[in-house]
């Protein structure tokens, strides 16, 4: 049966026009956290935890290794010191590797633990709560924060806010410092940016790091988490129903509301959440766990800590917020092992073998040889042919090395220049040479010639092949 479909004349159609004045302000500036300190054994692991992260950042860069800087990333001069390996830009598939292996790291362990790393390693999150707890000591506890800054300035008001705002420069620079330490000398940097002694590129680097920390973890917080970092957009699809996550069991708190202690709340229909709105309160990213799974939780456990004070005081059982799965909380029973997990498991430690393969058969020494472009060749006083040639003689090694360099290719050869040499450490030698052969021994226009080089102690022997030419 054919439908019809009444047409309206264009002029009696009644448009609609949203009304400005009762608009709502969708790009309204949000609301400020005031996070409430929280107590409990996640909350003092995840502290202790971080304040470990901390130290070994702080230290890392102080560490000396053969009388150098352990760790110094020198961008600057092209090469990566990682304890007793060099890295040229030659390596950069380590560093690949390195990258691709902590990628399926982070997806395995997303797949298993969720957003674990967010909540106990990220480094936003780590300085953020650093932030809050000088935040805490200065302004007082989150109903006093809040009291403050309704209240009008005053002198009181003032000296807190400086304090605090001081407090956040100082961790700020000290932050910036450290990190910029990975890529120059960390102790002159200490003693000149004190003195203002150092350069321009120090000092902008020094200052712009100062103010990102300063801006992400005093006035940014949660925004890197909920919109700026990727990782909280795609780690949604690493989960599964097997996922460990932070999570509310509904089955068991709903339906929630307030009650005394002394009440039968059962009898009353109600579950075991009082609608205390605690981990509320303690969640850095100012969201209701309640709701179920959002992308913005970061794992972080405060809310489980919060509600398991709050069910302890009730003489409820904990775990009403947990770490837990959705099959766990529909009654099924978490499968440890899946197809997900073991597929990026499996990656990983491939990646990883490949990384360590790559380590293994890296050469600590590299050779290439340049031909003199300024003229093919020359005839000696004595009629041998003569080719220049410039070798560049890298030292990967962090250890001075003594090189021989020979040729192979011709029986009788004379190879004049710099033959015997020492190089330092991780640098590179320019050696000019001149190699004459008897004018019998060139045959052709063009033959192939070797260049050698090893290290004194025959155990580092590197070959690169050339040309030879004559006309």
């Amino acid at each position: 049966m054919e439908q019809k479909v009444k047409v309206m004349a264009a002029d009696k159609v009644k448009i609609e026009r949203p009304d400005p004045d009762k608009r709502s302000n969708d790009y309204a500036p949000r609301s400020r956290i005031y996070v409430r300190d929280v107590k409990g054994k996640l909350e003092w692991f995840r502290r202790s935890f971080g304040f470990l992260l901390l130290f070994v950042f702080a230290l890392i860069p102080w560490l000396q290794w053969n009388g150098d800087q352990a760790v110094l990333l020198d961008i600057a001069n092209q090469r990566f010191r990682i304890f007793g390996m060099t890295l040229w830009p030659q390596d950069l598939t380590i560093l690949a590797w390195i990258s691709i292996v902590a990628a399926f790291a982070l997806f395995f362990v997303t797949t298993l633990y969720g957003r674990v790393w967010c909540g106990f390693m990220c480094p936003q999150t780590t300085w953020t709560f650093i932030f809050m707890w000088f935040e805490k000591k200065i302004e007082g506890p989150r109903n006093k924060r809040i009291a403050l800054d309704r209240r009008a300035w005053d002198l009181d008001k003032i000296w807190r806010k400086v304090a605090k705002h001081t407090a956040w420069l100082v961790v700020a620079l000290l932050t910036s410092m450290i990190f910029v330490g990975y890529f120059t000398d960390i102790q002159n940097l200490f003693t000149d940016f004190w003195t203002l002694n150092t350069g321009f590129w120090a000092t902008f680097s020094v200052l712009f790091f100062t103010f990102c920390t300063y801006g992400n973890a005093g006035w940014m917080r949660e925004i890197m988490c909920t919109h700026i970092c990727p990782y909280a957009r795609f780690q949604s699809a690493m989960f599964d129903k097997d996922t460990i996550t932070v999570s509310y069991d509904p089955n068991r708190g709903e339906p929630r509301g307030p009650r005394s202690k002394r009440t039968d709340h059962k009898a009353k229909g109600l579950g075991d959440c009082i609608d205390c709105n605690m981990c509320v309160q303690v969640c850095p990213t100012g969201i209701d766990i309640r709701n179920g799974l959002q992308y913005e939780c970061i794992n972080c456990g405060a809310c489980v800590d919060a509600c398991n004070d709050v069910m302890d005081k009730m003489k409820y059982p904990r775990g009403l917020i947990r770490f837990t799965t959705e099959r766990n909380l529909e009654g099924g029973r978490t499968r440890k092992t899946r197809f997900k997990a073991v597929g990026y498991f499996i990656v990983m430690i491939a990646m990883t073998g490949l990384l360590v393969w790559d380590i293994s058969t890296r050469k600590p020494l590299e050779v290439d040889v340049l031909r003199d472009r300024n003229q093919l060749y020359s005839i000696s006083m004595e009629g041998w042919v003569q080719n220049v040639y410039t070798l560049k003689i890298l030292n990967k090694s962090q250890l001075p090395q003594r090189f021989i360099i020979a040729t192979k290719g011709f029986e009788r050869v004379q190879l004049s220049g710099m033959t015997e040499l020492t190089i330092a450490g991780g640098s590179v030698a320019t050696v000019p040479v001149t190699l004459a052969v008897h004018p019998d021994e060139v045959t052709e226009r063009v033959q192939d010639i070797v260049f050698v080089v090893s290290s004194t102690d025959g155990e580092v022997v590197e070959q690169h092949q050339t040309s030879f030419l004559y006309e």
